[in-house]
């Protein structure tokens, strides 16, 4: 029996998504910039989905801009609202230290251009407060981006609180929301957001579609220049089949996301209490205000990595917090920045759950889990060292 518990880094397409994409493949495949009926068939169906997507947000159609994925809108949003600034003689950021990549790397970009960022410390719970980016707005900061929930450890950020906080400073506004669109209630009118991003595969739409929120009166900055799709501001014939199994996604996600919490949340629980039964293991982030699916362990004395493939062997599928894919063995930047030390955030698991999952997967993963962390134990010099007193345990 294989078991998929890493539904952070992507989701099953639903049946609903494709069966929306198939004719925008097969019979209206026209171009909707073209002015023959064709292509117009496909400018009704972008605008229609548009639209659905915009009332699931809370906000106009024309603030909705395609893309593809949240790494470009999360890119778009921060460069418009730097470029903005930069206009204003406002060149100053705040962010958090445990932001997506997407994010950290387009700040990276800015600082070495001349602006300066601000990285809000996380506390050990895995939460900001909205006290400390009151704090720390200037008169020359021009954005803050704080992301909706983590991608990592699946806590919720205070996104209303800190939309509060941006709008009565005059200050822009931008949260990551790949991980929470779809899976919590978003309302970006009722929170005060000015920029949001989203993804498609996070909420069982198609890869490689995203789009981005844009309060109307922000001007964005292009990333690709080219045509005038997206009102100028995305150019590149539009992702039709995609957009319209996002669309389609989003509106099923959301129809069925109270029902689905409510079960996914009592598979989350079984989970902690099983993995917290482990000697040595800590759960990462708040145990309340996370998302619904997803759990976050450290357990001492072991490699996340050598853990992933032992549990790949058992049939199933998990993610750690170490970058081992990226070829490097530095431990997560997420962990770190809520205080775990190296050596116990290198061995994290992250496990995010469904609602196809069920309790006798859960129970299935925690016999595995805690079968493969004595295993690993037993074989390492570390937990070794740890036993005979060498060592300090830290969990």
């Amino acid at each position: 029996m294989r078991i998929y518990a890493d539904n952070a880094a992507t989701t099953k397409m639903s049946r609903q998504a494709i069966e929306a994409m198939l004719p925008y493949m097969e019979t209206h495949f026209g171009n909707p910039s073209s002015l023959y009926t064709l292509g117009q068939e496909a400018a009704e169906a972008l605008d229609a989905a548009r639209g659905r997507i915009a009332a699931r947000l809370g906000c106009e159609p024309r603030e909705i801009y395609f893309t593809s994925g949240g790494s470009e809108a999360d890119n778009q949003a921060i460069l418009s609202a730097a470029a903005i600034g930069a206009r204003r003689g406002k060149r100053h950021i705040i962010s958090t230290a445990f932001e997506h990549h997407a994010v950290l790397h387009t700040l990276e970009k800015l600082k070495k251009e001349g602006y300066e960022i601000t990285l809000l410390d996380v506390h050990e719970n895995g939460l900001i407060t909205a006290e400390q980016v009151a704090e720390a707005i200037r008169d020359d900061t021009c954005l803050v981006t704080v992301m909706y929930a983590n991608n990592e450890i699946g806590t919720i950020q205070p996104t209303r609180e800190i939309g509060a906080v941006c709008r009565a400073r005059g200050v822009l506004f931008h949260t990551d929301a790949v991980q929470a669109v779809g899976h919590l209630p978003v309302d970006v009118r009722q929170e005060q957001i000015d920029l949001l991003s989203l993804s498609a595969h996070k909420f069982h739409g198609p890869k490689g579609v995203g789009a981005l929120y844009a309060r109307r009166g922000i001007p964005l900055t292009s990333l690709i220049e080219g045509g005038a799709q997206e009102r100028g501001k995305r150019a590149g014939t539009e992702n039709v089949p995609g957009i319209m199994g996002m669309a389609a996604a989003l509106d099923e996600a959301c129809v069925k996301m109270e029902a689905d919490a409510a079960y996914v949340m009592g598979l989350r629980e079984q989970l902690i209490e099983g993995l917290a039964k482990i000697p040595h293991s800590a759960l990462n982030g708040d145990r309340e205000k996370r998302l619904p699916g997803n759990v976050s362990f450290c357990f001492e004395g072991i490699e996340g990595e050598s853990l992933l493939l032992l549990l790949d062997q058992k049939g199933i599928a998990a993610s750690s917090g170490s970058a081992c894919t990226s070829g490097s063995l530095d431990p997560s930047h997420v962990l770190l920045a809520i205080g775990r030390v190296h050596d116990v955030a290198h061995g994290s698991l992250r496990l995010t759950l469904n609602a196809e999952n069920t309790p006798e997967e859960v129970q299935e993963i925690i016999t595995a889990v805690e079968e493969v962390v004595t295993y690993l134990r037993k074989i390492s010099p570390v937990w070794r060292d740890l036993e005979n007193g060498k060592r300090q345990y830290i969990l």
